[in-house]
This record gives C-alpha cells, structure tokens and sequence, in this order.
C-alpha cells in the first residue's frame, strides 16, 4: 500500500515537466510578440532617457526634468484629474447601474444600451461634441471647457460606463431571494444595499474603478481636442516634448515616470481595494 501511495504521489511530479515541455511552444509566440512590441521599444525609451542631447550618459536628463515647474504642474495635474474622473465616474456608474437594475421603468434596457454606445466612441469624439455644446462658439457657452473642470467633466463622460456595465452585471447577480427575505425582515433598501448588494458589487466596482483610473491616467485624446491651454498632463508634455519640440531625452524621462507613476497608483489602489473588499465580506457574513 505504502509503495502504491508513493507511486502516485510521484506521478503528477513527472507529468508537471512534460506538460511544462509540451505547453513551450504555444508559449513561445506570444512571449516573442510581448518582447518584441512591448519590451524592446520600452527598454529603448529607459535607455533614452539616461542619454543628453550631446550624447553623455547619466542621470543629467532626470535631475533636469524632475526639478523642473512645468513637470511638477503636469504630475500633479494628471494624478488629481485621473482621481477626480475615476470618483465622479464610480458615483454616476454606481447610481445608473442601480437604477437600470432595481428601479423598473420602461427604456431601462434602451437606456443602458445608449449608454453602451459609448464605448464604441473614441474619446476624441466626445471631446469634439462637448466643444460644440460648451465651447466659445457652441450651444451653450462658458468658458469652462477650456479649464480642468472641462477636462474632468468629458473624462467622466466618456468613462462612466466602463464602472456601470460591470456593476450592473453584478447588481443581475445577485439572488432574488436574498433580497426578498432581507425585505421580509424588516430591512429598509438603504440597509439591503449596503448590506446585501453592494458587497456582492464592490469586486466588480473595484475592477471598473481601477480600469478608468488608468486609462484617465493615461488620456491624451480628450486633453488635447478640448484645447485646454493651462491643462497640461503627463501625457501632453510628452507629445509637446517629442513631437513639437523634439526634446527626445525630456520625452523619455517624462514617459517612463508616467508609467513608474501609473503602476505605483494601480498597485496602492489595488491594496486598498482588496482591504475594502476584504472588510466587506466580513460586514456580508456578519449581516447573514
């Protein structure tokens, strides 16, 4: 008996090589393509970023831009816009979904469709329509869509239904039946909320959260078609520095901080998101 345990412990242990050997090369493609397209070109902007304008190695280039007001004002204004847009797009998304979900009206469905349409624009587009509504010469007026808070406000826009297309997908699946005995109970629906609906939401809340805050962190189209003078992101000076001005070094630093700054604020938000989540189950468990 001993020895046939010993057997079988053994053979998942020789099979985990083989299957390792036979799974190679359908690793091999897509590894060449992520070092090729992705790897290569980003390891050759670091590198670009440690060389001067005359050629010189060093950390010359870094200490130049980091000190610098403009890429100060610019890292400051990205991290509170993608902070702004992503809390603006939780509290719309959030409130959207639970209508669409819990409120019954008729063009619930048509309306989570149009919103859904969105992401079928590029953010360009919804920068072009808010020009037309809110700009100097647009419907509406007011100078305001050429400030940050024009910048945030089409960022929110354009942005909002990747936070409600995922909660809304949770809000469906959550059991009817916990609802009704919660209801049965006595429970007011501000307390089967938060304590039955949105703990089964917050991963899904927390995934839409992190993917705009990212991608808000990262817009280029919407800044640049709105025309914002005085708006001037990470990504903007980038454009400015290697595009207008053909200051290639500059470009690069301010493009690697740009990344370094996007994965520390992913990584700090993934924490707290799996704390809150974490707390949540716990508040879920004792509600049951």
């Amino acid at each position: 008996m001993t020895g046939i345990a010993l057997s079988a412990a053994a053979t998942p242990r020789a099979r985990g090589p083989r299957r390792a050997r036979s799974a190679l090369p359908w690793l091999l493609p897509p590894l060449v393509v992520l070092l090729g397209f992705f790897c290569y070109p980003l390891a050759l902007v670091v590198r670009q970023s440690f060389v001067s304008d005359d050629g010189v190695p060093g950390f010359s280039v870094w200490g130049q831009v980091l000190s610098s007001p403009e890429f100060l004002d610019a890292a400051w204004r990205t991290v509170a816009i993608a902070l702004g847009a992503t809390a603006g797009c939780v509290l719309l998304g959030t409130f959207l979904a639970l209508v669409i979900a819990f409120v019954p009206f008729p063009g619930a469905r048509a309306l989570s469709r149009l919103v859904d349409t969105v992401l079928a624009f590029p953010s360009f587009l919804i920068a072009l329509a808010f020009t037309f509504l809110y700009g100097s010469a647009g419907l509406v007026g007011g100078g305001f869509l050429y400030s940050h808070w024009g910048v945030l406000l089409a960022e929110i826009t354009f942005y909002t239904p990747f936070v409600m297309r995922p909660v809304l997908a949770a809000f469906g699946q959550v059991p009817a039946d916990q609802l009704d005995v919660a209801a049965s109970l006595g429970a007011r629906p501000w307390r089967v909320l938060r304590q039955v609906v949105f703990p089964e939401a917050l991963p899904s809340l927390a995934s839409g959260a992190c993917l705009t805050m990212l991608l808000a962190m990262n817009e280029f189209g919407i800044v640049l078609f709105i025309g914002a003078k005085d708006v001037i992101t990470l990504p903007m000076l980038v454009y400015t520095k290697g595009i207008v001005t053909f200051d290639y070094p500059d470009a690069c630093v301010i493009a690697v901080v740009n990344v370094l700054l996007s994965l520390a604020l992913y990584g700090a938000y993934r924490w707290a998101v799996a704390k809150a989540v974490k707390g949540g189950g716990r508040a879920a468990v004792d509600a049951a």
